[in-house]
């Protein structure tokens, strides 16, 4: 079977991202990858590992272990590690523009990125407020925010509000597009067929049937019962500090969290090294890593490649379950 082609994006090249994607050119895979990045970059971080590189040109199939093929994607300064330049802001964004560009081109089957630095971006000139935006944007899409790891599947219906503002923003719309993407990409994306989800409420006990908020009677409710008559499967509104205990969870295959914080701790602490975060809604699929750029650890070697790790064996999956999906 021939290798799936994955676009790969390092990120801010100040920070971590480099060299964990010098270590996943180590690794043993059965997918090939392109890294849009400097060169220079990747090759300091190389020799800051000590590890082996081998940057052969964007065409070639590269899954020889430290062999990387290569989109070049040239920086104005090569910076120090754990000192982001805004001088770069373009390239970091070029970068995961060009590498979107052809997966929408059908010459990758998906693109994997890195942790980028939104400061840097936006004092760089560009405004910026997150990847999963930016792509969105360049797809034309509606798309939703899971984070993922082995113990549970977290999308959320809202994403980087301040918590003052997400009441307003949990509308039935809102709702009921993000169970949709949801659902669709547990079917199509992971290989279930009759996805359950369950949802949590947005308010404490989910509501206590109105006495806590009405979210859940007015808005919430509605919408899921609008889906489960179109067939889905759907429980809660569930009251979300007992909704992740390890009985419940065996049950679901996804849990929709009403805003950032109210799902994703739990994912965190349930397994941060092995999480992963997905865009789902996408035409391709997209997975990124559930960490930051951790620039007091650039270049020092000591970064857990776990998570990149992880979401490059996602993503590939992903790429080869859809491949496998009926004209």
């Amino acid at each position: 079977m021939t290798p799936v082609r994955l676009a790969l994006v390092p990120g801010e090249p100040a920070g971590v991202g480099p060299e964990l994607c010098v270590r996943l050119a180590q690794q043993p895979r059965e997918y090939s990858l392109t890294v849009f990045a400097d060169p220079r970059v990747l090759r300091a971080a190389a020799d800051a590992l000590s590890l082996p590189l081998h940057l052969v040109g964007p065409h070639a199939s590269a899954t020889a272990p430290g062999e990387l093929a290569l989109v070049e994607i040239p920086g104005e300064t090569v910076p120090a590690f754990g000192r982001p330049d805004p001088h770069n802001a373009a390239s970091v964004i070029g970068a995961l523009r060009e590498a979107a560009s052809g997966c929408l081109e059908g010459t990758f089957a998906g693109v994997v990125t890195g942790p980028v630095h939104k400061a840097a971006i936006n004092d760089g000139g560009i405004p910026y407020s997150g990847t999963t935006e930016l792509l969105a944007e360049q797809a034309g899409c509606d798309v939703v925010m899971m984070l993922a790891n082995d113990i549970v599947r977290v999308a959320l219906v809202t994403t980087h509000l301040p918590l003052r503002d997400v009441a307003d923003a949990i509308s039935a719309e809102s709702v009921s597009r993000t169970l949709r993407i949801t659902h669709a990409a547990l079917r199509r994306d992971f290989g279930i067929d009759e996805p359950v989800i369950a949802v949590l409420g947005l308010n404490p006990h989910a509501g206590e049937a109105g006495h806590l908020g009405r979210e859940e009677l007015d808005i919430i409710i509605p919408a899921m019962d609008a889906l489960r008559a179109e067939g889905m499967q759907l429980v809660g509104p569930l009251p979300a500090d007992t909704a992740f205990l390890p009985a419940k969870l065996r049950g679901f295959d996804a849990v929709v969290a009403m805003y950032h914080d109210q799902g994703l701790p739990v994912l965190k602490y349930s397994g941060f090294e092995r999480a992963v975060n997905l865009t789902l809604g996408l035409p391709y699929p997209r997975v990124a890593v559930d960490h930051g750029t951790a620039l007091d650890l650039a270049g020092l070697g000591t970064a857990d490649p776990s998570s990149l790790f992880a979401a490059a064996e996602t993503c590939a999956r992903i790429a080869r379950n859809r491949l496998t999906l009926p004209a």
